[in-house]
């Protein structure tokens, strides 16, 4: 199979047009006729991703986010001057690694609504981008969550992800409906009020929005907007293995990028 054969699959199963206006989706740079010999899936198409990606020997990385939303300057080995966009895309073309990313158009595939709330034990209902409409493919989901507390689902959600969740609201606040989206919460904070979810678990949202939703009954547990995605590399490596049966395929791990200092106590405890 062909880079762009693949290209063209991937599209097929997380179609371009659900993708947003402003993404950078499908092929960044590479050789679309060149045969896929082996596919590495990550979260970022970083310069340490791509290195890993050469060093496995693939000559495709397929990623979730893209290696930039908007194109670099320059392209250029190295350079605190430049975007880090910059010396990935140049190390990508010297060692002959094709970047294929699949962003706002996986989040919208069904796979993406199921997978958050599944880590979680809790099963999508609809989208939260279309919680009236369970058949229509949208961004985020919605789960049924009776009997549960915002500090359960906090101590879930830490179970499932990992690191110590950022959370909005009492712990003891009942929660009957949750609402979940990889990523960054963005302009979606009215869509889970409309929704009818009284928690949301996002990887990141700014203090106004999680000020606002709090006031508006709706709890939030921040997780960090790579933790919230890195369970999106399970299903591009799964698209991967069913298009290209012949390929070897790779999983890179992200690096810790960032880490939570512990509350300090009164007294000097933590």
């Amino acid at each position: 199979m062909k880079i762009a054969e693949l290209e063209k699959a991937l599209f097929l199963r997380f179609p371009r047009e659900d993708a947003e206006d402003w993404d950078n989706v499908g092929l960044s740079c590479g050789r679309p006729g060149a045969e896929v010999a082996a596919i590495a899936c990550a979260l970022d198409a970083s310069l340490p991703a791509i290195e890993a990606a050469a060093e496995a020997g693939a000559n495709v990385l397929l990623t979730h986010h893209p290696i930039h939303l908007s194109a670099p300057d320059a392209v250029v080995d190295a350079g605190r001057s430049h975007p880090a966009s910059s010396p990935a895309l140049f190390r990508a073309i010297e060692a002959g690694v094709s970047v294929i990313s699949l962003h706002t158009n996986l989040d919208r595939s069904r796979e993406a609504r199921a997978i958050l709330p599944q880590l979680m034990g809790l099963e999508a209902r609809s989208s939260l981008e279309f919680p009236a409409d369970p058949a229509k493919p949208g961004l985020g989901a919605v789960a049924n969550a009776e009997g549960m507390t915002l500090g359960r689902l906090a101590a879930r959600a830490a179970a499932a992800f990992g690191g110590a969740p950022r959370v909005w609201g009492g712990p003891d606040s009942e929660i009957r409906r949750v609402a979940f989206l990889g990523g960054s919460l963005g302009h979606l904070g009215d869509a889970l009020v409309g929704a009818g979810a009284e928690a949301v678990v996002t990887g990141e949202a700014g203090y106004h929005v999680c000020q606002d939703l709090l006031l508006r009954g709706v709890g939030a547990i921040l997780l960090g907007h790579d933790r919230s995605e890195r369970p999106f590399v399970n299903i591009l490596q799964e698209a991967a293995a069913q298009i290209c049966p012949a390929a070897r395929i790779v999983t890179i791990d992200g690096p810790q990028q960032w880490w939570t200092q512990p509350e300090i106590e009164e007294g000097g405890r933590s």
